[in-house]
This record gives C-alpha cells, sequence and structure tokens, in this order.
C-alpha cells in the first residue's frame, strides 16, 4: 500500500488512527497491538506472500534478543550472550543473503565460470533490506548496551511501524519504543496531528509533483540507453540531473511522509534527509543523505572494521570497504557495487585532501572560491556517480558519461534530440524544471526545519492549528485524487531496495 493513493489516504489511515486512539484510552499495550496488527496488514496487502517471512523474522530475533538479555544478566555470561548476538546476526544476513543476492551470485557465476547453473529466481520480499538492518541493530544494542523488551507485541511494532517498515528510515529500539510507554502517546494532540499532515502534505508535494514529474527525462533517457540508443550530449545531462533530482525529493518525500505520519501518532521518527545537495565536501554529502542508513554503516561496519584506529591506511580501507558493501546493500548488481566503491574512493580523496590541506583549513573555510568551487565538485561528483547507480550495465553508464563529457564526438549537438523526442519531450522544458529543483535543493530552507517550525506555530495557537488543518487536508485530498486519475501509480524508488 502506498502512501500517495486514495486507499492509504481515505481508508487505511482514517481507520488506524481512530483504533490507535480508541484503544488507547483504556489499553496501552491494546493500543500497541493495534498498531502492530495494522502494520501487518499494511505490509501484506502489499506483498501477501512474504507475510509469514516478516513474521518469522521478528519471531525469531525476539527470541534471540530474550535470550541475549537473559545471557547477559547472568554471571560469566557476556560471551554466551556475544554467541547468541552473532547467531542472530548470521540469521538474518543469511535471510538477506538468500532473497537479495541468490540470483546475483548465480548470475556472477555463469558469467565468470561460463556455465549454465540453473537460475532460483528468487523474488525480493519488499522491505527486507530495512527490517532486517532495524533487527540487526537491535540484536547489537542488546548485547552492546543491554536493551531488552520483553513484550512481544511491543517488539513487533517496533519492527513493523507502518510509516518507516518499507524504506526506513532504519530505526534503533531506544528511539522509539520509549515513546509508546507514555501516556500522551495515546491521547489524540491536534497539534501534532495538523503539524503531522502538513509534513506528509509536503512529502507528497515531493513525490506526486516533483519526482513523478522529472521522472519521465530520467526514463527516456536511461531506458533508451539500455536499449542500445547512443544519448546526445544535452540528453546525457540532462537525464543525469533530472535522475539526480528524481531520486532525492523520491525519498526524501517518503521520509518527510513517515515524519508526518509518525507525529499524528504522536511519535517523532528521526530524520532522514538534511539538505544533502548543499554539502561542500563527500563527507559532508554523507551526514546529510539517508542519514540513519549512514549512522548505522558507521557504527555497525565502519567502526566495527578499526575505523579510524589503526593508521591512515587502514582508515582509507575501511572507508572504502564499509561504502562498497553499503552499494550492494542498495542492489544486487555490480553496478550498485560500483557506486558504493566510487563513493569510498571519493570519501579516501576527501580525508586525504583534508590532512594535506590542515595548515590552511581556516582559511579555505573562509573563501567563497573556495567554497562555490567544493560544493561545485562535491555536486558534480554525486551526478556521475548516481549514473552508475540508475543504469542497468555499465555499457548503457559509460554511454551516458562519455555524451556527458564529449558533446562533439557524439554529433555536436543537434538540434533535435532522439530520446527526448520520442518520449514526447521538450529539452528545455527540463532543463528549466533541473535548474528550478536544483535551486529549490541548495536555497530553500529543510523540509525538516520547515516542520519544526509549523509545529512549534500549532502549539502556540489554535486558530493556527485549525488553518492549518483545513490547508493541509485540502491540499493532500487533492493531490491523492491527482494522483489517482493518472495513468498508473509510481511507487517510490527505495521500495527496490
Amino acid at each position: 500500500m502506498l502512501f500517495t493513493t486514495a486507499a492509504f489516504f481515505f481508508g487505511f489511515l482514517p481507520i488506524v488512527l481512530a483504533g490507535f486512539f480508541a484503544v488507547g484510552r483504556f489499553s496501552r499495550d491494546g493500543a500497541a497491538f493495534w498498531l502492530f496488527a495494522a502494520s501487518v496488514f499494511f505490509y501484506g496487502y502489499w506483498m501477501p506472500q512474504f507475510t509469514l517471512l516478516l513474521l518469522g523474522s521478528i519471531v525469531t530475533n525476539f527470541l534471540i534478543g530474550r535470550r541475549i538479555g537473559e545471557a547477559r544478566a547472568a554471571e560469566a555470561g557476556l560471551a554466551r550472550a556475544k554467541r547468541w548476538m552473532i547467531g542472530g546476526v548470521v540469521f538474518n544476513l543469511a535471510l538477506l543473503a538468500y532473497f537479495k543476492y541468490a540470483n546475483f551470485f548465480i548470475d556472477t557465476l555463469d558469467a565468470v565460470l561460463g556455465v549454465q547453473i540453473h537460475a532460483l529466481n528468487v523474488i525480493l520480499p519488499i522491505g527486507i533490506s530495512f527490517y532486517s538492518f532495524t533487527q540487526i541493530a537491535f540484536l547489537a544494542d542488546a548485547y552492546q548496551k543491554g536493551v531488552r523488551e520483553y513484550k512481544f507485541a511491543h517488539y513487533g511494532l517496533f519492527v513493523t511501524y507502518f510509516p518507516h517498515l518499507i524504506a526506513g528510515p532504519v530505526l534503533h529500539h531506544a528511539q522509539m519504543m520509549p515513546q509508546f510507554g507514555r501516556e500522551s502517546t495515546y491521547r489524540f494532540n491536534l497539534a501534532n496531528f495538523a503539524a503531522g499532515l502538513a509534513i506528509f502534505c509536503i512529502g507528497l508535494v515531493k513525490k506526486v509533483v516533483i519526482a513523478d514529474g522529472i521522472s519521465p527525462y530520467a526514463d527516456a533517457v536511461f531506458n533508451g540507453t539500455a536499449h542500445g540508443q547512443g544519448p546526445t550530449f544535452q540528453e546525457a545531462w540532462l537525464g543525469s540531473l533530472a535522475y539526480t533530482f528524481q531520486l532525492y525529493f523520491d525519498f526524501s518525500g517518503y521520509s518527510d511522509m513517515a515524519i508526518g505520519l509518525s507525529w499524528m501518532f504522536n511519535i517523532k521518527l528521526p530524520f532522514n534527509f538534511d539538505s544533502p545537495y548543499k554539502a561542500r565536501n563527500i563527507s559532508d554529502f554523507w551526514r546529510r543523505w539517508h542519514m540513519t542508513l549512514s549512522a548505522f554503516l558507521r557504527d555497525y561496519l565502519y567502526i566495527a572494521l578499526g575505523g579510524n584506529r589503526k593508521g591512515a591506511v587502514r582508515r582509507y580501507v575501511n572507508l572504502f570497504l564499509t561504502m562498497l558493501l553499503g552499494g550492494l546493500w542498495h542492489g544486487a548488481s555490480w553496478t550498485f557495487v560500483f557506486w558504493g566503491g566510487l563513493h569510498g574512493l571519493y570519501l579516501a580523496i576527501n580525508h586525504g585532501f583534508r590532512a594535506v590541506t590542515a595548515p590552511i583549513a581556516a582559511k579555505l573555510e573562509n573563501s567563497r572560491v573556495f567554497a562555490v568551487a567544493s560544493w561545485s565538485l562535491t555536486f558534480l561528483a554525486v551526478v556521475v556517480a548516481w549514473v552508475f547507480f540508475r543504469a542497468p550495465t555499465f555499457a548503457s553508464a559509460g554511454q551516458i558519461l562519455a555524451a556527458m563529457v564529449s558533446p562533439t564526438a557524439l554529433g555536436g549537438l543537434p538540434e533535435t534530440n532522439p530520446m527526448l523526442w520520442n518520449a514526447g519531450l521538450d529539452l528545455q522544458t527540463g532543463l528549466v524544471t533541473c535548474l528550478a529543483l536544483g535551486a529549490i535543493a541548495v536555497f530553500a530552507p529543510n523540509s525538516n526545519r520547515i516542520g519544526e517550525l509549523i509545529r512549534d506555530a500549532c502549539e502556540r495557537a489554535f486558530s493556527r492549528r485549525a488553518a492549518l488543518l483545513g490547508g493541509a487536508t485540502m491540499l493532500a485530498v487533492l493531490l491523492v485524487v491527482l494522483n489517482e486519475v493518472r495513468e498508473s501509480v509510481s511507487a517510490f524508488i527505495y521500495f527496490n531496495f
């Protein structure tokens, strides 16, 4: 079920909200169970055949978490707790490896060894990357920090909570579950509801208007290239920029909607985006992009590999390996692995540059020329990497990049652009749209900050809540209806990961 559909907005959401607050007046545990059951239904509505897999994963991890807690509580039980934790991590990674990477592994063997292994044709369960990482984080926190969860319904809610279940953010138990222990969570709050609906609308605009509006330009170029057509210089740049903005507004839109929905339930989710295209270096980009995944990779992979504690060379190796595996997490394809490795190389170069220029760092930071140059280089590096992220093969990625750097080698600057022409798209319209989206991404205030300002305003005055609620409701209805009358409803890009 998509947040942008009428079935969700007019059916599922009102029923779940009403049930949650109605049951919460009498029983907090009952309300938590209601939300857990509703979240399982939300998942099953999309892929019912994998609901048992989700529940099986939850039950197994809950029991392992209990064993870790019991072992930690016993004298000299830390070693046993560690064995349970390792076993739980292996279990989650094994599920992820089979369902996400079995086909990739077999295809790679076929290509390398020249053999014909019977394909398994494993279907990827939606959201498995996110709920697997969420539970790995829980097991690690149970072992390292003594995090405990005694109630199965609460643990199930922690994993399946529908605003974050399919595409994140990646949550820690301590970030979410204490909120369900508060009495105020189960009492309807008009200020939170109005502000949440407003943030939900911001996410809707990002997805329905911006991301879906620019996506035809990216699809025309990348799909056309994948089918053997050669992009022109203009098409290559337009397609790459279009995807750069489509991906950002699509995924940040989902995150905004998840945060807004959670505010309606009086729950705060961690922010996942902080205007990443404003970053002036690649390290800053990864502190701003998909922030919860970046934190997960840092805490449970980079630091576990040794971080920066074993010298500069080892630090660069750890950065590269972390990003390489981060790329593989995004998709079972060598292009994703290359994308991750490319960002690992970017990070290593950035850290090396900062080490070399440390004596004049303060002077560089105060230079406007350096600020513009560093932002431009960072953005260009990100755009180039997105080409590999979007292209299905290295060959098509290479064609697009070749066209981007060599306008004369592929026929100069033609008056017509066949890929755009065949898709009924106009070059100038696409370029102006990308310019406008770039201005929004770089100069507009962050939606997280906008949301906080809206909530503060709603808490101070009832009239603001009423006005905001009315306006946000009309806008949400308009956008959902607009989305419904389209020929097709597009899923969020990160649903594929």
